[in-house]
C-alpha cells in the first residue's frame, strides 16, 4: 500500500496519535539525522515510527542493526515497517514504556533519541508519561531530536514543551525551516552529553 495513503488512513483512524496527514519529506528526513553516529554502544532509539519515512534515513548510517530499536504503537503501521525494514528491531510498543521496553532489549545505550511523536496533539496525561521516559534517557546522557511544524509552532502545547525541555537541558540547538515538508518544519535539538 502506498505509504502516504497508509498513513491518510492512519491519521484519519486516530489523529491524536499520528498527529499529521503525510509522512514526513525526505528534506526532514534528512535534517533529522544529520549529525547522528550510531554505533552497538551508542544507538539511535526512534520514537513513532511511523511509516518509516525517518527511518529510510537512519538505516544507511546504521553500522549493524544492533545500531538501532524503534517503537510504533498502530499495530498496521508496525506490520508494514517489519515487511520493509526486516533487519532493523522495530517494536510494537507504546513510548509511554520506552525507557523499560531499551532495559529490556539487551541493546547499548540510547545515544540518540529520534522522536516523532505529535506531543501538541497528544492528551497531556500521555504527553507527561512520555516527558518522564525521555527525562530517564536525558539524564542517563543522550541527544533528543524532535520536529515541531511552523504553522504549531507558537500554539500552548508547542511553547510548553520547549519551555519545560529548556528548564530542564539548556536552550535547543534549532534547525533552519524545511520548506520541503507538509507542513513546513523545524528540528530541534537537546543534548545532556
Amino acid at each position: 500500500m502506498n505509504e502516504n495513503i497508509q498513513f491518510l488512513r492512519a491519521f484519519l483512524k486516530n489523529p491524536g496519535k499520528v498527529g499529521a496527514i503525510a509522512p514526513s519529506s525526505p528534506e526532514l528526513a534528512q535534517t533529522m539525522v544529520n549529525g547522528l553516529e550510531p554505533d552497538r554502544d551508542n544507538i539511535i532509539l526512534e520514537l513513532g515510527v511511523g511509516t518509516g519515512a525517518i527511518t529510510k534515513f537512519i538505516e544507511p548510517i546504521l553500522p549493524d542493526s544492533d545500531s538501532y530499536l524503534g517503537l510504533e504503537l498502530d499495530p498496521k503501521l508496525h506490520l508494514t515497517l517489519r515487511h520493509h525494514y526486516p533487519d532493523l528491531r522495530i517494536l510494537q510498543g507504546n513510548a509511554c514504556e520506552a525507557y523499560k521496553i531499551h532495559q529490556d532489549s539487551g541493546l547499548g545505550k540510547v545515544r540518540y533519541l529520534v522522536c516523532c511523536l505529535p506531543f501538541v496533539s497528544l492528551p497531556g496525561n500521555v504527553a507527561d508519561q512520555i516527558y518522564k521516559q525521555i527525562d530517564m534517557f536525558m539524564d542517563d546522557g543522550c541527544d533528543l531530536r524532535i520536529f515541531q511544524y511552523a504553522h504549531g509552532y507558537y500554539l500552548p502545547p508547542a511553547l510548553k514543551l520547549r519551555e519545560r525541555m529548556r528548564n530542564l537541558y539548556g536552550k535547543s540547538k534549532r534547525s533552519k525551516i524545511v520548506l520541503k515538508n507538509v507542513p513546513p518544519a523545524y528540528t530541534l535539538t537537546w543534548s545532556t552529553i
